[in-house]
């Protein structure tokens, strides 16, 4: 249950783990091409990177298990004519990996059996050559993607402005998609029936790649530079980050099954950053992480109910250029590890970054854990091309635990998207009338709004109407307790006592009362024009029910509202007034001050022509001599001036 405060999460104490040194993985060269890929991809065995090579594209495989220092030598992934700009590794063979590359090729390679990028003294480094090369693509092939349900099928973009569908059995490409621009981005969703791609056409369109239409298509961000999209889970929703016009990094969600009418509760704006944001999502914990190229931080939110809650943020001073993520099956249960990331450091290092749960129980963390998608297809790549849907097959994590070989099940399509439920407030229909849901007490106040502020309020068109409306929807009569000449709140009352009631009531709307509050005589609701109102003496508590009770809460709280600030602008004064009064009594202080001072002046220098005068009349002995002043000069009078 959340607090009053505080939205209630399992994950809202996530925090990023930095990794020593001497585990990260050393001495590596990442391409330095400009191209917009996320450079790096990993899966439990192995992490592929692309390498900055002469000679024609190359890339490198690493196993994880092989940390520190790299050779400076060591076996790479040979076979293109040109740079490879993507990888991706086959879900359901932790040993088959995918690129394309700028010579317009997608190459198919297996890692060898006991690979490893050390070797014994004296020993060559053999490059490793691909099992297969798919052709299709006219020009360079910017991003690979394997299908998550289907076996040996693979999508391809190009600059030549296609996406391609390959059945990688038979190496042939089975459906094309054709766009107006180049496609910089795409993700599959749950089940793999549909993709969604982004162009440098700035359109967002959620395609069926068998039959090569366009499902829904609309404007994404509006900023000129690329924007990325990541498919949310079983969820009919996509996350895309891009840029604003004003070149504001920002995140949005979308709606697949209407791209048109814009993003869900609009763009989020990040940042002023240059660089593009890389959106990775985890369906388990339902969190969406934002690394951006050329940032240190890594921040990451939860989704819920079509809103993005931020979580919190890793935080380094060392900039990413790639990131890759582990597939959940890889990550540390022991350690209450819910996603691993890898992040290219300066090009030179690639550092893992764990994200924890913090729990201090030692046993397995079921509520952290949901079934996962195993290594095994749900289908064959001819059955997905003929038509048919799976869901992907998942393991419980508890078996990864225990250390004991995990059982496969089968997963279930979604019907539809799982969007929790918005539900509204108040009655559940007008007809017939029944209880709203209670609200949380507070602490019962007795107020009396001023006659002439309540008047004014009250007596305008849009309350008057709104009253009349709320009177009508909830068929439980208002009288007047707004008129002029009753002006509080304490001053009408709609209900009637036992005493009074002559007709048989109809069913009330219950209203929470405080328990600090003197617990009301029982009242019933009835019909304004079959009875009088009468006004009780002995229970001043306002009562309002329905619509009115809201405007009551509203009119008291804007009262309240007015007081703090009268009371606000009434200490102010009193603080300007104390100022003025220190203020003027500094100057009368420094007027005195001036005035001795001045008194002093005159003093000495009546003093000093007191000593003048004397100087003038009586002789001064200087040295044993007596010498008369004259204009100033000593003179002795027995001396006579030589010339």
């Amino acid at each position: 249950m959340s607090g009053r405060f505080v939205r209630a999460s399992k994950y809202r104490h996530v925090y990023g783990q930095q990794t020593k040194k001497e585990l990260c993985y050393e001495n590596v060269r990442v391409s330095n091409n400009a191209w917009d890929s996320n450079l790096i991809k990993v899966n439990p065995l192995y992490l592929s990177v692309n390498w900055n090579a002469s000679g024609g594209g190359a890339f490198a495989v690493i196993p994880l298990s092989e940390r520190g220092k790299i050779p400076d030598q060591i076996p790479l992934f040979r076979g293109h004519t040109a740079t490879v700009l993507d990888t991706d590794w086959n879900p359901f063979d932790d040993h088959v990996i995918a690129s394309g590359s700028e010579d317009g090729k997608v190459g198919i390679w297996k890692v060898p059996e006991n690979y490893s990028v050390f070797t014994e003294q004296g020993e060559s480094t053999a490059d490793v050559s691909p099992v297969a090369k798919l052709s299709g693509h006219t020009r360079k092939v910017g991003h690979v993607l394997f299908h998550p349900v289907a076996n040996n099928v693979l999508a391809s973009s190009s600059g030549d402005y296609t996406v391609k569908f390959w059945d990688i059995e038979a190496g042939k490409a089975k459906t094309t998609l054709k766009h107006n621009d180049m496609v910089v981005s795409m993700s599959f969703n749950y089940i793999g029936s549909l993709i969604a791609t982004t162009a440098r056409d700035k359109k967002i369109r959620i395609w069926d790649p068998r039959s090569e239409k366009v499902v829904v298509e609309g404007a994404g961000h509006a900023g000129a530079k690329n924007q990325r999209l990541v498919w949310m889970g079983e969820y009919d929703r996509i996350a895309t980050t891009g840029f604003s016009r004003m070149s504001d990094r920002q995140v949005a969600i979308w709606d697949t099954t209407d791209i048109k009418k814009g993003p869900i509760g609009d763009f989020y704006m990040l940042d002023s950053s240059a660089g593009i944001c890389m959106p990775f999502y985890d369906a388990g914990t339902k969190c969406l992480y934002l690394a951006g190229k050329g940032d240190g931080n890594i921040r990451y939110f939860e989704y819920d109910n079509d809103e993005l809650y931020p979580l919190s943020e890793y935080k380094s001073a060392e900039p990413q250029r790639g990131l890759a993520f582990m597939p959940k099956r890889g990550v540390s249960v022991h350690d209450n590890e819910v996603v691993r990331a890898y992040k290219t450091v300066y090009d030179t290092l690639i550092e893992p970054i764990q994200f924890i749960v913090p729990r201090r129980a030692e046993t397995f963390q079921s509520d952290i854990y949901p079934d996962c998608p195993s290594s095994e297809p749900a289908i064959s790549a001819s059955e997905w091309f003929d038509g048919k849907d799976a869901a992907p097959k998942l393991i419980n994590l508890e078996s990864v635990y225990d250390g004991v070989e995990p059982v496969v099940v089968n997963g279930t399509i979604p019907t539809s998207a799982p969007v929790p439920e918005v539900t509204e407030p108040g009655p559940a229909a007008p007809e017939p009338v029944q209880e709203e849901p209670k609200p949380t007490p507070t602490p019962a106040t007795t107020y009396k709004v001023p006659e002439k502020d309540l008047d004014k309020v009250l007596s305008t068109p849009k309350v008057n109407d709104m009253l009349a409306k709320a009177s009508q929807a909830e068929d439980v009569p208002i009288p007047a307790p707004l008129a002029k000449e009753e002006s509080s709140w304490d001053a009408v009352d709609t209900t009637e006592t036992p005493d009074t009631a002559t007709e048989t009531p109809k069913p009330a709307v219950k209203e929470a009362v405080p328990a600090s509050s003197p617990s009301p005589t029982p009242t019933a609701v009835t019909d304004s024009a079959a009875e009088p109102v009468t006004k009780p003496a002995a229970d001043p508590t306002p009562k309002p029910t329905g619509a009115a009770s809201l405007v009551a809460s509203k009119l008291e709280a804007l009262h309240n509202h007015f007081t703090d600030a009268k009371k606000t602008l009434e200490n102010y004064e009193q603080r300007f007034a104390e100022i003025i009064a220190f203020n003027a009594k500094e100057l009368a202080a420094r007027d005195d001050r001036i005035g001795a001072l001045e008194q002093e002046i005159e003093k000495l220098r009546a003093l000093v022509v007191a000593k003048a005068g004397t100087a003038e009349e009586e002789p001064v002995e200087v040295n044993g001599v007596k010498k008369e002043v004259v204009d100033a000069t000593l003179v002795a009078p027995e001396e006579t001036v030589e010339n």
